[in-house]
């Protein structure tokens, strides 16, 4: 049985900083391009960030140059670094993992049915 369970969301202060885990099991890890979405209240969801099996790194405009993914095979864990956070990255957090092996701009194109496998949310709340 595949697992997904992100945890480190909590509640913090505009620019301060959260670092969230993705720990998997039951899957082939190093296989999956692993991704990060989020959903606030009243929103669609919406890709953050997203790495590739090897390492290819792409992040959504929003949070370019204040978020790092990254990724640790040997754990079966994906990170999402969130620094100089801002009340509009208040919103539930989501890891999933595909397949597709789509990298950058493409990884925009990769629908939401092409992810096998998602978690649970962690909440992140950023308080003015």
């Amino acid at each position: 049985q595949v697992q997904l369970v992100e945890s480190g969301g909590g509640l913090v202060q505009a620019g301060g900083s959260l670092r969230l885990s993705c720990a998997s099991s039951g899957l082939t890890f190093s296989s999956y391009a692993m991704d990060w979405f989020r959903q606030a209240p009243g929103k669609e969801r919406e890709f953050v960030a997203a790495i590739s099996w090897n390492s290819i790194t792409y992040y959504s405009d929003s949070v370019k140059g204040r978020f790092i993914i990254s990724r640790d095979n040997a754990k079966n864990t994906v990170y999402l670094q969130m620094n100089s956070l801002k009340p509009e990255d208040t919103a539930v957090y989501y890891c999933a993992a595909s397949r597709d092996g789509r990298v950058g701009p493409l990884r925009l194109r990769v629908g939401v049915t092409e992810y096998a496998y998602w978690g649970q949310g962690t909440q992140v709340t950023v308080s003015s």
